[in-house]
């Protein structure tokens, strides 16, 4: 069947603005990568690995910048903050740590959950961070604070926290007993959606009007969050054993998965279709990504390494822009910088 020039070898010029080119692949060197993410300009990335460390990258250069020691298990999830000078971690070791970018030392380590730590975030402003533990909860600690105890325990959920996203003023908490939790700061209030299956990932749309949550073995759905209405499902991924994440894009105009036969698979937010994947060649479970804030890139991680796609258009101007940085003559004959 015939449906548009682009069958014959051309592209559908409103999918061009997915990142499917892949341009580099990084091999971390940490064991399995439990979990990638960019800061939050987008200029470095983030990668927690099996092997109990943490590092940061260039994802522009595939360049290691520093690796961070001190968690006792398997790191699984990371964020960098606001300004970039710090860094948040969570383990299979019950704990979450405060990182110093530049040092490389730990500022805060915190003690106060009873079993893995699978998801932590960052606020906004990066003064408090939350925590979602196998114990049930999500616990609130005060960076600025020397207390090892935390300011709020959220107690709700009835089983394991598969996943959590902040908003200016909202917390939504995806839970291994099948509801979305999501927590109104400024309205002292709580909305629980039960939606059927395990959580493996819940987060919010960009313009902060719908919740995007894919569970194990089952689809992903687009819920309008204030109605709790179904919008949407996206189907066609395979999800029967692993807590998978998705995500929207950019320009929220795309909803992205990894899924459980090398691929990452691509939808229509609107439409609800399949417009692309991403072939990761043999390497299973592709479960964690991260799409950049603001242009046409995109981090996924399998096994041992982290792969970085982008859009066909924004390869050639990483290309155009590589020349000059590369240059000796940029660096050596430009005027010393007491001039």
């Amino acid at each position: 069947m015939q449906c548009g020039p682009w069958q014959r070898g051309e592209e559908p010029p409103e999918h061009q603005d997915i990142p499917k080119k892949q341009v580099r692949s990084i091999d971390c060197k940490q064991g399995a990568v439990r979990c990638v993410r960019y800061s939050v300009d987008g200029n470095y990335s983030i990668t927690g690995g099996a092997d109990k460390s943490l590092k940061l990258w260039n994802p522009n250069r595939g360049n290691l910048l520093k690796t961070y020691m001190g968690h006792g298990f398997e790191v699984l999830d990371c964020q960098g903050s606001c300004d970039n000078s710090q860094l948040v971690s969570c383990s299979m070791d019950k704990s979450v740590v405060l990182w110093d970018v530049t040092s490389g030392n730990f500022t805060r380590k915190w003690r106060g959950h009873q079993a893995s730590v699978n998801t932590v975030k960052f606020n906004e402003e990066s003064t408090v961070i939350m925590s979602g533990s196998v114990d049930t909860n999500v616990k609130i600690w005060d960076t600025k604070s020397r207390s090892h105890e935390p300011i709020q325990t959220l107690e709700e959920p009835k089983d394991s926290i598969t996943s959590l996203d902040v908003s200016d003023h909202e917390i939504l908490v995806g839970s291994a007993d099948k509801h979305i939790r999501n927590y109104d700061i400024r309205m002292g209030s709580l909305v629980t959606d039960f939606v059927g299956d395990t959580v493996s990932c819940a987060k919010f749309t960009r313009d902060g009007q719908c919740s995007l949550v894919s569970c194990v073995a089952s689809t992903i759905k687009l819920f309008d969050k204030t109605s709790g209405e179904l919008l949407q499902e996206f189907s066609g991924h395979i999800n029967k054993d692993y807590r998978l994440e998705c995500c929207l894009d950019h320009s929220d105009k795309y909803v992205l998965s990894g899924s459980e036969n090398s691929q990452v698979y691509v939808w229509d937010l609107v439409e609800g279709g399949c417009v692309a994947k991403l072939d990761h060649g043999s390497v299973g479970v592709v479960h964690s990504l991260e799409p950049h804030p603001n242009k046409g890139q995109l981090l996924t991680a399998a096994r041992g390494t982290v792969q970085v796609w982008e859009t066909e258009e924004l390869g050639e101007e990483m290309e155009e822009e590589k020349e000059p940085t590369l240059s000796s003559s940029s660096v050596y004959d430009s005027k010393p910088h007491w001039m």
